[in-house]
């Protein structure tokens, strides 16, 4: 197994990236520029967890926009997997395909986890929020799915 990436922690500069959205489209941390944004990462597109969070982020998106947030999921998946859980649960914000684990692991959101008893290298489900400096604001690592959300929101004011 590899090394578990480091965690960010609150102050940090967020790392940036550039990685493609359900259409293909290059999405970047610096498009935020002067904004909140929230990034979490998911496992897998369309297992019970991940639609849970994405289906509550999408549900609470308006509330988190009110207060100032734009949110941005990443994981592994590709393209066409983006493309269905985005149409299949109605999602209004960006998906981004990391692939290689990339952002994950600049992130701290990569590790090893188990699954029916094997364990593997994979991203981990976490958020950080991220100001519009480009610094971590909040992060938060190897979270639920189930109230996740409103958690964040209850922690960002939201």
């Amino acid at each position: 197994m590899s090394d578990l990436s480091t965690p960010l922690a609150v102050g940090e500069q967020a790392p940036q990236f550039t990685l493609a959205d359900a259409r293909g489209q290059q999405v970047s941390l610096s498009d935020y520029a002067g904004k909140n944004v929230v990034v979490y990462f998911y496992p897998k597109a369309a297992t019970p967890g991940c639609t849970t969070e994405a289906c509550d982020f999408r549900d609470n998106l308006n509330s988190l926009r009110s207060a100032g947030y734009e949110v941005v999921g990443i994981s592994p998946d590709e393209g066409e997997a983006l493309v269905s859980f985005t149409e299949a649960e109605s999602l209004n914000f960006p998906l981004l395909s990391d692939p290689d684990f990339a952002v994950a692991t600049a992130y701290g959101s990569f590790g090893e986890k188990e699954f029916n008893g094997k364990k593997f290298n994979g991203t981990l489900r976490s958020t950080v929020v991220v100001d519009g400096e480009g610094r971590v604001t909040h992060a938060e690592y190897n979270v639920a799915a189930d109230g996740h959300v409103s958690r964040l929101r209850e922690q960002l004011g939201a």
